[in-house]
């Protein structure tokens, strides 16, 4: 909350503003410029209490660190920004403060007040933050112009995580020099070594977009050097402070009412039902973190996007944004999909431990999960059943050895109540030889006895064999081993790329709770790649090209497919427009027939000329395999979107995106399918928003109406209502109605609330 400013603090703050301002013209007015390359800076505690209120006026600041001397390394390598950034950044007791001074036009400013997490297409600042020194897990904690408050967690394993959010303060506020604002970040959000003196790597880091995305940061970059982290400065002085410890309350309840056409085609509502939810997590330490979750809802705020399948023989997978898996997420991710944590569909109650210290990681996930989900992976295609009730646990353990390098183990289980099991264990690692060049390497060993049930699935599995005909692919009880492994080598340096890997599983190999929707497979590929900057051109930015071939052959020796795959980006320095084309050529047997001289060439484009206006397209033709007509089809994809900010609290999303092909030699329709998806956001205030998604796929002829009111004073405290509604075109002329009939139907609302002891 914001408290009155005596005459005295009034007065700090316009010396601070001069003095800020005259840094800022002195450095302008400077003929030389050199770029801080891991630089350092002392931290001291803050000399009074600071309110987070988009001023930086309080006594606190007063003594604050200060980090300048910005360097943009995007588009430009290591060189003067136009505009100056300046960050203060100080501590006491329970937060760690960070406060930003960018100068720049105010009118050019891009900002929007939209829901968290959605503003990283503005203007931006993001306090990066690897508290453990180990360039392996670091936070992003970033703020806009309007102190819209946005998080994501680094990995070297998996990226930047944006389902991941911390319970932060943030406030922020355009000026007539640029914009401020204001952080507090809580040392109980964190995770550090339980020590009296901390030393972190830290980077102050500032998006720009305009014509091109300028990108400015406090520590200069070597491009020669492939890892992000291991070339952040360090922040040293902070003492006294104890991480994140205690325990968490979240309680749940959720009631809704599901409604749908019964077999007589009379709309039919079901009984209004309730469920109650409870989560309990507690921090032993930094280190050490237990989670327990009883009766969750794991429901979707937001329905998952359809995806074009008309012509996928494969499961299809979704991104996990359930709020229970973010603690740890990091750990689970392997290079192949071992661990996929929507495995575990319908959980009854589930609980997670994570543990962190000198390098060394654990996390450990266990589940009871009431409606468990199998998918079967084959040569060339994928089942999908549903089953009962099973247990799943999951073990995951890395040991860092430096910089990006480690060596890790991941075990998993899954026991079904009605008989049969799935097991994996396995090593991986990453070796860092230099800067540039990175090795990757994955060895798995899964067991397998199937559930009994001819039932599960389609009655053609019990015609098919795999192994040599040894096993049958229905779920009929059989047992067997499996084996898979990867091997990457890989030079990424500033002008180009090169590399290459090889991938093997095995006729028998699966992963029960994972993502590998097929195997026997061996497949190696190599690549080399590079790219040309224009330093000084006010039309182009880079130009990036690269090469990959490739071959699969299955467990008997049968070349499966082989490609040549060119790629040609062009980035401008306007409108932050991009285009992207390739070509692909291929020759692949699939189905017993032998498919010759598939193509497809394809080219979108993508532009940003303002802050209010985002649009795209794409386009891709050629010859392709239509895999259930097994015939060549002269395939035709093309796509558009669009994204408005009418206003800069809403925010307008369209898509179109359709597929056809036609028989090469006959002309003959094969398959198509369009899909239509919008979503209109309003945020009403900084915890009040609503929004409206419409999606219509018509391969199942089906429109979806989801509209949803949220209202969110945290991360996970929250309260939403809203429903989701499906209309099909329908003929019941015979009951007087014909067209688009509302088919399902469910109103829902949630309540959950985080106690902190």
């Amino acid at each position: 909350m914001s408290r009155p400013k005596s005459s005295q603090s009034k007065m700090l703050g316009l010396t601070l503003g001069a003095l800020m301002i005259a840094s800022s013209v002195l450095t302008v007015w400077a003929d030389d410029y050199i770029p801080a390359y891991r630089p350092e800076l002392e931290i001291s505690r803050a000399a009074g209490p600071i309110s987070i209120d988009g001023e930086l006026d309080d006594p606190g600041w007063r003594d604050a660190a200060r980090a300048g001397n910005f360097a943009e390394h995007s588009p430009g390598d290591q060189t003067r920004p136009e505009v100056d950034t300046e960050v203060l950044i100080t501590y006491d007791d329970a937060n760690l403060y960070v406060g930003w001074v960018c100068y720049d036009d105010p009118s050019e400013v891009r900002a929007s007040f939209c829901e968290r997490d959605q503003m990283f297409s503005g203007d931006n600042v993001i306090l990066c933050l690897d508290t453990f020194g180990e360039a392996t897990l670091a936070y992003e904690i970033s703020s806009n112009p309007y102190g819209i408050p946005g998080d994501l967690l680094f990995s070297s394993a998996n990226g930047e995580d944006i389902t991941y959010d911390m319970n932060f303060e943030t406030a922020g506020r355009i000026t007539d020099f640029g914009w401020v604002a204001e952080m507090a970040i809580p040392f109980s959000c964190l995770r550090f070594p339980d020590r009296n003196e901390q030393v972190w790597r830290a980077d102050f880091w500032r998006n720009r977009p305009r014509g091109s995305r300028y990108q400015y940061s406090w520590a200069a970059y070597d491009r020669d050097e492939s890892c992000w982290p291991c070339q952040w400065g360090t922040i040293r002085g902070i003492s006294g402070v104890e991480p994140g410890s205690g325990l968490e309350i979240l309680p749940s309840a959720v009631a809704h009412q599901a409604g749908s056409l019964d077999d007589a085609a009379r709309f039919k509502n079901d009984e209004i039902d309730g469920d109650i939810g409870l989560g309990i997590a507690h921090d032993f330490s930094s280190e050490l973190t237990a989670e327990v979750t009883i009766n969750p809802d794991f429901s979707q705020v937001e329905t998952d996007v359809a995806q074009i399948d008309v012509n996928s023989t494969f499961a299809l997978f979704y991104p996990e944004a359930r709020p229970f898996f973010q603690e740890g997420s990091d750990l689970f991710e392997t290079h192949f999909e071992a661990v996929y944590t929507r495995s575990v569909n319908d959980p009854l109650m589930a609980g997670k431990l994570t543990w962190r210290k000198n390098g060394n990681s654990v996390a450990l996930l266990s589940a009871r999960d009431e409606h468990s989900v199998i998918i079967l992976p084959f040569e060339e295609s994928s089942e999908f059943v549903e089953n009962g009730k099973s247990y799943s646990n999951i073990l995951r353990a890395k040991k860092d050895f430096g910089e990006q390098t480690y060596l890790g183990m991941v075990a998993t289980d899954r026991r079904f109540d009605s008989g049969g099991s799935g097991s994996l264990v396995g090593f991986d690692g990453r070796l860092r030889l230099s800067p540039s060049d990175v090795v990757l390497f994955q060895v798995l060993g899964t067991h397998t006895r199937e559930v009994d049930n001819l039932a599960l699935g389609d009655t053609s599995l019990q015609s098919q064999f795999f192994e040599d005909g040894k096993y049958t692919a229905a779920l009929d009880g059989e047992e067997f081993w499996g084996h898979g492994w990867q091997l990457c080598l890989n030079r990424d340096t500033r002008n180009y790329e090169i590399g290459a890997d090889y991938w093997e599983r095995s006729p028998t190999f699966r992963a029960e709770n994972g993502f590998e929707p097929s195997n026997n497979s061996r497949r190696t590929t190599a690549w080399v790649g590079g790219i040309v900057r224009f330093e000084d051109s006010k039309v182009w930015d880079h130009i990036y090209s690269d090469t990959n071939i490739g071959r699969a052959w299955n467990f008997d020796g049968v070349r499966k497919d082989e490609w040549v795959r060119s790629n040609l980006t062009f980035k401008l320095r306007s409108a932050q427009a991009e285009m992207h084309s390739q070509y692909m050529y291929s020759n692949e047997l699939f189905g017993g027939t032998q498919f010759d001289g598939i193509w497809v060439a394809h080219t979108c484009v993508h532009i940003q000329p303002t802050g209010t206006l985002g649009f795209g397209s794409n386009i891709s033709y050629g010859h392709t395999v239509a895999r259930r007509d097994l015939v060549m089809g002269r395939e035709t994809k093309y796509g558009v979107w669009a994204d408005v900010r009418p206003i800069d609290r809403m925010l307008v999303e369209v898509s179109h995106t359709r597929v056809e092909s036609d028989a090469v030699e006959t002309g003959e329709r094969l398959f198509d399918q369009s899909l239509v998806w919008s979503r209109l956001s309003l945020q009403i205030m900084r915890e009040l928003s609503t929004r409206l998604i419409l999606q219509y796929n018509d391969r199942t002829d089906t429109w979806d109406f989801d509209p949803l009111i949220t209202y969110q004073l945290s991360p996970v405290s929250l309260f939403y209502i809203g429903s989701t509604r499906r209309y099909s075109d329908l003929n019941l002329e015979e009951d007087g109605r014909d067209g688009w009939t509302l088919t399902d139907r469910q109103y829902f609302l949630k309540m959950q609330y985080l106690f902190q002891i």
